[in-house]
């Protein structure tokens, strides 16, 4: 799976999968880009495993949108998430 780093204006119907620190952990949450006038939307509002955030990512994606990641708190790329470019 190719992953993006986030750019500045990501596409409307982008997935975005921002992983953070929650006390020793990486989690993340999956948000699609709707449009810049509206908020994006959360699936689910929950946080989860980077490995989870991905599949999820995945199933949104629908194969033709971009997935982007935003990595925040100092959170390091792991290449067993997949391969980020750009």
């Amino acid at each position: 799976m190719l992953i993006q780093q986030l750019p500045d204006k990501p596409v409307p119907g982008a997935i975005i999968v921002k992983l953070y620190r929650y006390g020793d952990e990486v989690r993340g949450y999956v948000r699609q880009v709707i449009d810049p006038s509206e908020a994006d939307m959360i699936f689910p509002g929950e946080e989860m495993e980077p490995e989870a955030a991905f599949r999820l990512a995945r199933a949104h994606s629908r194969g033709d949108m971009p997935i982007y990641v935003e990595l925040v708190e100092d959170v390091q790329w792991n290449p067993s998430w997949g391969t980020l470019i750009g």
